[in-house]
Order: C-alpha cells, then sequence, then structure tokens
C-alpha cells in the first residue's frame, strides 16, 4: 500500500536528500519472500559467510535490514559486495568502503559482477572471514542474499561459469535457493530477493523504486522520476546538461521532465496536445537504471570527511 503526494522538491547537496515533499509507504511481501525468510534462517545455521549484494548506487538502502538481523543472530561475518560500481559515483563508492570496512565482522568490496574476473574474486574474499573453514571436510559455505535486482543471479552464473540462475531486470525473479559446489573446500548457496515487509521511509522506497527492486506497478513512474530527477540535479547536474541540454540552476523535477520530453519528442495525444511527462520519466528512468547518464550515486554516507 502507497500514500504518494509529488512535490517540487528544493535542490540541495545534503546527504542527497532533496525530496521530503514525498511521502509513502510500501508494504509488499509476496508468500514466496515470506518462505525465503524462513529458508534462510535455517539455512543461516550451516552458513560460515553471508555474502550480501547491494547496489553500489544506493548501498544502505539496498540493505535489507533483515538480513543483518539473521546473521547477528547467528554471529556470521558478511562480505559486503557492492555491485554494479561501474554505474556508481566511484568518489562515493569508496567513502562507503570506508564505512564498512570499519565495521565487526564485515569486509567490503566493490566491483560489477556481470564480469566473470571480478565475481571470481568474492569466494577468496570470504575466506579470511571463516579461516577455520578450508578443506575438504570442513569446506566454506558461503551463502548470497540481497534485496530483489540487485545482481544475485547475475553474480552466480559468472561465479560458476554457465547459467544456473534466472536472471532478469525486474524484482524477485529468483524463487528458490541453489546450492553449488565451487570446488573441494567451497559451497555456495544462491538465494531468493528477499526485502522486509513493510518500508517505512520514503526515502529509501524511492530510491528501491528506482533501481527496480520493487515493482513498478506500486508506484508510478512519474513520481519515481520526479525523485530520481530532484538528486541528480542536486549531485550531478553536469551529467543531465550532457544528456538533455540546457537544466539552468532554478530548473526542478517536474521541469526536467518537461525538458526531456521536448528533447526527445514526446507529445501527449489528444486535443491540446502538451509534452508526454509519463513517458519523459520512462525515458529518465531507462538511461538512469542501465547508466546511459553516468556514473552516479544516489546516497552518501554521513561523515562527509569519507569523501576526501
Amino acid at each position: 500500500m502507497i500514500t504518494s503526494n509529488r512535490g517540487r522538491g528544493a535542490k540541495g547537496k545534503d546527504n542527497f536528500r532533496v525530496v521530503s515533499e514525498f511521502t509513502m509507504s510500501i508494504q509488499w511481501f509476496p508468500g514466496h519472500m515470506s518462505t525465503a525468510r524462513r529458508e534462510a534462517e535455517k539455512k543461516m545455521e550451516a552458513t560460515d559467510v553471508v555474502i550480501e549484494v547491494l547496489d553500489a548506487r544506493l548501498p544502505e538502502a539496498s540493505s535489507n535490514p533483515m538480513i543483518t538481523e539473521l546473521r547477528l543472530h547467528r554471529q556470521r561475518p558478511c562480505l559486503k559486495v557492492l555491485n554494479k560500481a561501474d554505474l556508481a559515483d566511484p568518489v562515493v563508492t569508496k567513502a562507503w568502503l570506508n564505512v564498512y570496512n570499519q565495521q565487526d565482522g564485515v569486509n567490503a568490496v566493490a566491483l560489477s559482477c556481470n564480469q566473470a574476473g571480478q565475481a571470481a574474486k568474492v569466494p577468496n574474499l570470504c575466506q579470511p572471514l571463516a579461516p577455520h573453514r578450508n578443506s575438504s571436510t570442513k569446506p566454506l559455505r558461503m551463502l548470497i542474499m540481497g534485496i530483489p535486482n540487485v545482481g544475485k543471479s547475475t553474480f552466480m552464473n559468472m561465479l560458476v561459469n554457465r547459467r544456473l540462475a534466472k536472471v532478469g531486470n525486474e524484482p524477485a525473479v529468483t524463487r528458490m535457493q541453489q546450492r553449488h559446489s565451487l570446488n573441494d573446500h567451497m559451497t555456495l548457496t544462491d538465494s531468493p530477493g528477499l526485502l522486509w515487509p513493510k518500508i517505512e521511509d520514503p526515502d529509501v522506497g524511492f530510491k528501491l523504486a528506482t533501481i527496480y527492486a520493487v515493482t513498478a506497478k506500486i508506484i508510478v513512474d512519474e513520481e519515481i522520476a520526479e525523485f530520481l530527477g530532484n538528486i541528480l540535479l542536486a549531485g550531478y547536474p553536469h551529467l543531465l546538461e550532457k544528456r538533455y541540454g540546457y537544466v539552468g540552476d532554478d530548473l526542478n523535477a517536474p521541469d526536467l521532465l518537461e525538458v526531456i520530453a521536448t528533447k526527445r519528442g514526446c507529445l501527449s495525444k489528444g486535443r491540446g496536445g502538451g509534452v508526454d511527462r509519463e513517458k519523459a520519466a520512462k525515458i529518465l528512468l531507462h538511461e538512469y537504471r542501465n547508466g546511459i547518464l553516468g556514473r552516479t550515486s544516489l546516497e552518501i554516507p554521513e561523515r562527509s570527511d569519507l569523501l576526501a
């Protein structure tokens, strides 16, 4: 269930939280996710290291608090994989790595799991987190977890060098756990994308919608695009100008959609004409999600000194 009020949003650079006029509460927890949570809870007992796959563009928003709760309950270490790093702002990603690598029982790495060579690094990065598990009698047991659409299945396929898991640019493609032996001393289990039952923070909810971690059926594209537009206008106006032409210092997100609509010839049908803002919104979201705009991040650490 969502309630949403669109507003024009003020531009600013304070941690990219620039759209407080948006309000939203998502309650979206399909039955297979409830099952996945129970299965993950049972599997955690026989797991040595949790590999949590995050979206490098929004690593905090894409981190499921239920995953943290489950692994801490079993006292399991975690390798946080900031996936799709090729789409994220490298300076901001470096700052997030500094944050996570200072946490107890956590290591973090930024990479692009659609590249086989980078995916292959992950098991060896897990080994130091459980050095006692490194033999055929005591193999290292790794469990991949994460929210929908962060690239877990792509990572699994690249790592085992064959198509084992179905992939797709939509939430909740993987529906059941899949276990594989990487060698005689390492096993890897994939798990379905797992969201938490209610996303109460509107900032988090809209960020997840921008990467399609929640289905587009839940929220209108135009609202997501306005949210995204405000962040990009605050942090990356040069990329917008390069792609769509003049954006100007006084431009806000609704204006940006009109600029895109005019630039791309998105016109409404019927009497009166005018620009088609919905079509412009779909263009912005498509080009953002596929990295066409350039490397951007939607959130930064609270400690600004980490961005130095």
